[in-house]
């Protein structure tokens, strides 16, 4: 199964080093993530992390990065719902319903589906539905391997993803949690939970 990683919403000083280590770990995609950002910080950190990983990065807003430094694609959601005219490439949705996933699951490499559990980085974004749905979902084919599952993934429910049949999840809160950019300078707890999720995810 997929893990995708999604960085948290703001910059912070040690990032690129973590998503190199987590990338040397066998990180498969990273979704650059940083909503009302300007672009030249995301310049700055595809900067900073090697070339070779590059094409494992997708991003989330300032679509002509993708072509600029060789990313592997782009992320539609509300916020940029359409990509550039012309362009060819990776692209991957959100999604909020399994009617949105039926939807748009043809015109994308794959798509997002959330909050399948409670969020771990976002307040009162509780699951939007029971397992009982979600495996309902598996059976009529919905649910696939260009399904992947977000919100509120961590270890202790994983592996219940990969029953539901997802083809992967997206790790946020989980993972981001695990280390404080205002006092932690000392990254290692996050690359051992990353192989713990990677274990299971594989």
């Amino acid at each position: 199964m997929k893990l995708i990683l999604i960085t948290p919403p703001t910059y912070f000083v040690e990032e690129d080093k973590i998503i190199t280590a987590l990338f040397e770990e066998g990180l498969d995609t990273l979704h650059l993530r940083k909503p009302d950002t300007a672009p030249m910080f995301a310049e700055r950190l595809l900067t900073l992390i090697p070339e070779q990983y590059h094409k494992r990065i997708v991003v989330h807003g300032h679509f002509y990065l993708k072509d600029e430094y060789k990313l592997k694609g782009i992320h539609l959601n509300r916020r940029n719902p359409t990509p550039l005219e012309g362009y060819k490439g990776h692209i991957s949705c959100s999604c909020h319903s399994l009617e949105e996933v039926k939807e748009r699951k043809s015109n994308c490499d794959y798509v997002f589906l959330s909050p399948v559990f409670d969020s771990i980085s976002k307040l009162n974004y509780n699951s939007a539905y029971t397992a009982e749905e979600l495996r309902t979902a598996a059976q009529a084919g919905i649910i696939d391997k260009k399904v992947i599952a977000l919100g509120g993934i961590d270890e202790g429910n994983l592996l219940e993803v990969k029953d539901f049949g997802f083809g992967g999840a997206a790790i946020l809160g989980a993972l981001w949690n695990k280390f404080d950019a205002c006092t932690n300078r000392d990254y290692q707890y996050v690359i051992e939970h990353f192989r713990k999720l990677k274990s299971l995810a594989d």
